[in-house]
């Protein structure tokens, strides 16, 4: 079994102060929280940017300034959303991409998301697939439900994607799929053999999943984007708290956690 890949999901594009007051939202704060992330872990730090007053943006200026700072800091994988918020148009979501990340997540189909929807058309998915492919960017294909797996493997009949892929099963947005275990093996049962995948639990569903991804060989996505809790009404301090409880139940069970650089090899990042 190849070693944990743990990433850090720093900020995300809903979540407040007002319900997390240790949430980072400068890029100053979101590189010191990627910093606290790696050591005590994590390999990737997904990212949503900012505005000053905490509100989401897809400005590349705003990414780049991220980018930079967690570079001087770290060796971490810098991994921009190109899903932003539910709110920004095409155009403002694929912005990130032109920095040239190692990675980018590329959401392949739409959902519902609380009351409102998350749109990717075909031709979202298609523009937003091509661009990384002329980028050099590898996507994380996040997976909201099964459909997206089906949507997935069209692009990779269109040569927008290749084989193998690298999954996100996001599971437990409220008008999406579910996040119990047997809405995880479903998805796992679903894709090619040779592809990796990550599991994100949203809310309460984070560390049942987290755990099962563990023992079954998949990665982890953990952190204030998806869950503010550390226990059952108890704010977490920090995300370096969920990403590091995450690698201690991981070595408990007898599985290290990756590097950085072994992330990258496990990802066919390196050239």
């Amino acid at each position: 079994m190849e070693k944990l890949i743990i990433t850090a999901c720093l900020t995300g594009a809903e979540v407040t102060r007002d319900v997390q007051p240790n949430l980072p939202i400068t890029p100053e704060e979101i590189a010191d929280a990627a910093y606290e992330a790696w050591k005590v872990g994590a390999s990737i730090a997904h990212i949503h940017a900012r505005k000053p007053d905490g509100t989401p943006t897809q400005d590349v200026e705003v990414y780049r300034e991220i980018k930079k700072k967690i570079e001087e800091r770290c060796d971490i994988i810098f991994q921009p959303s190109t899903g932003g918020a539910v709110w920004h148009s095409k155009e403002e979501r694929v912005q990130p991409v032109q920095l040239m990340p190692e990675m980018a997540s590329l959401s392949t189909g739409t959902c519902n998301f609380g009351n409102d929807v998350f749109m990717n058309s075909e031709e979202y998915m298609e523009t937003f697939a091509k661009i990384m492919k002329e980028k050099g960017v590898k996507p994380e294909v996040e997976i909201f439900e099964k459909g997206m797996i089906d949507n997935a493997m069209k692009l990779v009949k269109k040569g927008l994607l290749t084989l193998p892929i690298h999954f996100d099963f996001v599971l437990g947005v409220p008008g999406a799929m579910p996040g119990e275990a047997r809405d995880l093996m479903y998805l796992v049962s679903s894709i090619p053999q040779d592809c990796t995948w990550t599991v994100a639990g949203i809310g309460r569903y984070e560390l049942p999943l987290a755990v099962m991804a563990i023992v079954m060989g998949g990665h982890v996505r953990v952190g204030f984007e998806d869950n503010i809790y550390y226990s059952k009404g108890v704010v977490a301090d920090s995300n370096a708290q969920l990403v590091e409880r995450i690698a201690r139940i991981s070595r408990e069970c007898g599985r290290e956690v990756a590097s950085p650089a072994e992330a990258r090899r496990i990802l066919g990042l390196t050239k």
